[in-house]
């Protein structure tokens, strides 16, 4: 069942790809790391973030799918001032 799950948040994600999102995750030690980028890849196992940098330089940083699922990053399309927060939830 899990393996479904996953698949379906990469069929989410791949229908993102190019667009801003805002990425928050959890950095270890009680810190919650909270940045805006855009969705620039998917890959079978991770997807890759471009992170808008906040001293001119680009960073990247790729998460697997679980994390998605176990709420360990949160992904939040923007959308003209409106939030669409990528999760998977059990019909």
């Amino acid at each position: 069942m899990a393996r479904n799950a996953l698949h379906d948040i990469k069929k989410s994600l791949d229908g993102l790809i190019g667009e801003r999102v805002l990425l928050r995750a959890n950095g270890g030690r009680r810190k919650t790391i909270e940045r805006t980028g855009v969705l620039e890849e998917t890959y079978p196992s991770v997807f890759v973030v471009k992170l808008d940098p906040p001293d001119g330089s680009f960073k990247r940083v790729s998460y697997s799918y679980a994390d998605v699922l176990t709420e360990t990053v949160e992904l939040m399309v923007c959308k003209e001032g409106n939030n669409i927060r990528i999760t998977y939830t059990q019909a």
